[in-house]
């Protein structure tokens, strides 16, 4: 306890039976910090690492490290300082806040001052905390009340700062040393709370078939501390994994080497000069600004096996560029939102649409969807198909039947095999002034072990087989005009 001295600590009545505010160092306050360095991560996780100067006795005691993280993971702190070696490490999480000095009274008297709204006159009563659990309870002159939230002006006066709160996030450490004196003491320590994400802003110039790309980082700090004047270095990748995820926005992976430093499998993307990462602050830096990337439109429909739709289908817009050396971004892509802009009739940039792309290495070749064309359209429909027979083809199958560990019997049983000859109609409307290429996709081919073995036996324009399962036919449309397009399939389904 202090003094007999009295010490006053105000606090609004709303903020103290509200939920307590996230705690934030003061502004105004010079930071303990020493020299940090800040590494920030893709998974909410960041590391802090700070070296200070600081007074260490001989023998036994105790230092302070104010302004760490409010959601410092203290499992993970690492100290070291010369000729000294740690005993104990304490975190001081209970910060000042209204609601905590309300918590930290109960049993004990604090001051209320209501204000009469209407002459402006003050008058004072002592009462008794009893709870603060759904609201704060008080006992005044012997009789229990309830302190409401109804906005009306009272304020409650703490006689003393409890002891053990703090206003900063503070980690005490006590320590054993061979020798007394002034030395660089550092900790080092992960917390989340600290974030960074990727945003990218994209030009687009269809008549010149370019687009001028720039990237911002995106910094974001809910860790309740400001970090000051900090190294701040970036880690892209998926630190810890997670299982993959299928990516629709990459056509093909690339194969170079971007030119920036490595940490093991991840790229470093240093923030260039320090940066003091304020307290519930979003904080923008640029990292690459890129034009005349080489860029086309892209439209692309598909449809799975035996598929008939009913109506017409708007086909997708796309745009497709790459981040090689030679002709494009020229660099490696942490995953992001990236945001299309075209100039209008005038000149004014106007918003296209967006879409997100995952850790991109440099070469790769990217195709992002925009949206639904307006002026251009697809259909598809099974315009035939046949049953076809074929002789003596896997008429019986074999099976055995075995038992702890021996060959007890087998089993033939008889099936029918039926084939079957289709033929899709894939139909495609174009109302644009100049002709479009259309990327259609007919995928549900592969069936497995037991049917993957169809056939192409006519198509009117040569396809690509993509994989086992999916064939790519690239239709031009032409302008003002319609195409179809049939491909005949020989299948065991």
């Amino acid at each position: 306890m202090l003094s007999h001295a009295r010490t006053t600590f105000v606090a609004c009545l709303l903020a103290a039976t509200a939920a307590s505010a996230s705690a934030q160092s003061d502004p105004n306050e010079p930071s303990a910090q020493g020299d940090l360095a800040v590494t920030i991560y893709n998974n909410g996780q960041s590391l802090v690492q700070d070296v200070r100067q600081l007074d260490i006795a001989r023998g036994r005691s105790t230092v302070t490290f104010p302004d760490v993280s409010a959601m410092i993971r203290p499992e993970t702190l690492s100290f070291n300082a010369a000729d000294t070696s740690i005993i104990e490490q304490n975190f001081d999480f209970d910060l000042l806040t209204p609601q905590k000095l309300m918590e930290k009274a109960v049993g004990q008297e604090v001051t209320l001052i209501r204000t009469n709204p209407a002459t402006g006159a003050e008058t004072r009563q002592r009462a008794e905390v009893l709870s603060t659990v759904g609201g704060v309870v008080i006992r005044v002159n012997g009789q229990v009340e309830v302190l409401r939230d109804d906005g009306l002006p009272v304020r409650v006066i703490f006689d003393e700062l409890p002891p053990n709160l703090r206003a900063r996030p503070t980690l005490s450490v006590n320590l054993e040393s061979s020798r007394g004196g002034t030395r660089p003491a550092s900790i080092r320590y992960l917390t989340p709370g600290l974030g960074w994400s990727s945003d990218y802003v994209a030009l687009f110039d269809e008549a010149k078939g370019t687009v001028d790309m720039q990237g911002w980082v995106t910094l974001t700090n809910t860790t309740g501390t400001t970090f000051t004047n900090a190294d701040t270095l970036l880690v892209a990748g998926n630190v810890g994994g997670g299982r993959p995820m299928r990516r629709t926005d990459m056509v093909r992976p690339g194969t170079q080497s971007a030119e920036r430093e490595r940490l093991g499998d991840f790229y470093l993307y240093p923030i260039e000069g320090r940066t003091t990462i304020a307290n519930n602050q979003t904080k923008q830096v640029s990292f690459l600004d890129v034009q005349g990337v080489p860029a086309s439109r892209v439209y692309s429909a598909g449809a799975g096996w035996l598929a008939t739709w009913d109506d017409w289908q708007s086909v997708s817009s796309a745009i497709s560029f790459n981040s090689s050396r030679e002709g494009g971004l020229g660099d490696a892509l942490p995953a992001g939102t990236v945001r299309f802009y075209q100039r209008d009739a005038s000149g004014n940039p106007q918003f296209i649409g967006e879409n997100s792309i995952g850790h991109t290495p440099m070469g790769s070749v990217l195709s992002l969807r925009t949206g639904d064309a307006f002026d251009v359209f697809s259909k598809v429909e099974v315009e035939r198909r046949d049953k076809i027979t074929a002789a003596d083809y896997e008429r019986s199958a074999r099976y055995r039947v075995i038992e702890n560990g021996e060959v007890t019997r087998e089993v033939e049983v008889d099936r029918a095999v039926d084939y079957y000859r289709t033929t899709m109609r894939y139909s495609f409307t174009n109302a644009k002034s100049a002709p479009v290429t259309v990327e259609f996709r007919q995928s549900g081919l592969d069936r497995g072990y037991w049917a993957n073995d169809y056939r192409v036996v006519s198509e009117d324009i040569a396809g690509e087989q993509v994989n086992a399962d999916t064939r790519l036919y690239r239709v031009t449309v032409p302008a003002n005009g319609e195409r179809v397009v049939r491909v005949t399939y020989e299948t065991k389904y």
